[in-house]
Formats: C-alpha cells, structure tokens, sequence
C-alpha cells in the first residue's frame, strides 16, 4: 500500500481506569507531526498506543497499512525516544547504542562503524567509551538521538523529549532534530506541551482534550485557529 500512512489509529478506543480515550486519526509520512494538548488530555496515550505499550480495546493501529494488533513493541518500524532518554547507567555509550542493533551486542565491522557514524552526527564524536553519568542532559539526549538513527526505523516517536532541559539545550535539540529529519525524511511524531517546539519544528498539528483529537491539521490552521476555545487558550498561554 505505497500511498498508506505512516500511521493510523482506526476508530481506536481505549479506556484506562475511569478516563476513556478516542482516536480516529492518521499521520502522513515523512512529516513531523507535533501531539498537543493541556497536560493529562491523551498525549503520552496516543503515542504508547501507536508503540505498543497499550493495547486498543476497539479499533485498530495500522503502520505503512499494516495492522499491528499483537505486534510486540520492538518489533514495530519504530523507534522511540523518551524524556528521560533510557540509558543504561553501567554500559557506555557504545554498548548502550549497539544494543539498538541486536540485544546480545553481535554486531557486524559495519555496524559497529554505524555506532560510531551515529554518535558522530549528534555531535559525540568519539564517546564511545563515556557512560551516561559522564554527560550533560543535553549529551545524554543526543545519545539517545543516536541509538534511534542507527535503528533505520521509518518512524520517530518522541515523548516531551526535551522538557527537563534548560532553553538554550531545547533549542539546540530542536534544530538538531529538524536537521536529522532534512536528512532522514522519516516520519515524526513528537508529544509536546510546549507551543515554541509545535511552532519551531512540526509541519502538522494533532491538538487532544480530554482524551479526543480536537484538531488535526497543518501548523498555520493550528497556531490561527480561534474556533475552539481550550485551542485558543493553549496557544495564547503557552
């Protein structure tokens, strides 16, 4: 199905607790497409449902058309970067990378150049060796950066990826993801509360209130849009 989308939730319904959630949504390929919306509203949600940390309990998640209903996590054409970037403290940056390429670190000459080049390109050049306890937030995030390149997955999913680091490093991990994407043209969905970061970086915007889309459009509708007042709330007060 070459014209699919990267991704679509199918009338996906979900219920956690007392707090129902309703998706019926889909995202273009090779567009950066920023998840939004007041805090506790579905961000995280959608995502861990597209990842396969959550199951649907109607509906269906497709990939490139593909249903992946039972799909373990590691196995979908994803890779993830989290907030808290997901190293392993006692392994160094290699080990931490290579494990993104095969999980008992058997790697090929060429993957392991791979790790290197990777490393090179987030501007770690040469840490192969340093454990994440050794490097700056910022650094730390680029590792993690690296570990999602060397995965060659077609699809980058970032939860708030940026939100425990100062301005000056947000805007520095900005620029460097939208470099990677010129370069990559992957798909990426990025949950954000920050409304710089929908206007530096995505091309589309899903807003979510209270567990619905109540937006789903290109990022000029989005930062004009007037019509919904939780939408002109969250861009005039962010």
């Amino acid at each position: 199905m070459t014209n699919a989308p990267a991704v679509e939730l199918d009338k996906v319904t979900l219920k956690l607790g007392t707090r129902a959630f309703e998706f019926d949504c889909a995202f273009a390929a090779g567009k950066v497409t920023a998840i939004t919306g007041p805090s506790g509203s579905g961000k995280s949600t959608l995502l861990n449902l597209v990842a396969g940390f959550e199951a649907p309990d109607s509906g269906r998640v497709l990939m490139e058309g593909r249903d992946m209903t039972g799909i373990h996590p590691g196995e979908r054409p994803l890779s993830l970067v989290f907030q808290d970037n997901n190293l392993f403290a006692h392994l160094d940056l290699f080990t931490n990378i290579g494990l993104g390429l095969h999980p008992a670190l058997r790697l090929t000459a060429d993957q392991r150049q791979a790790v290197s080049d990777a490393l090179s390109r987030v501007g770690l050049a040469g840490s192969e060796r340093r454990k994440p306890g050794t490097l700056s937030g910022g650094e730390r995030q680029r590792a993690a950066f690296a570990r999602a390149l060397v995965r060659k997955r077609p699809l980058l999913a970032l939860d708030e990826p940026f939100a425990a680091l100062d301005p000056a490093l947000r805007l520095a991990m900005a620029d460097l993801l939208s470099g990677l994407h010129q370069e990559t043209q992957n798909t990426i969905l990025i949950v954000t509360h920050d409304i710089e970061e929908v206007r530096r970086l995505a091309d589309e915007v899903i807003f979510i209130d209270s567990g619905k889309v109540l937006f789903h459009g290109e990022k000029r509708f989005f930062l004009t849009h007037s019509d919904h007042a939780a939408i002109s709330k969250f861009v005039l007060s962010s």
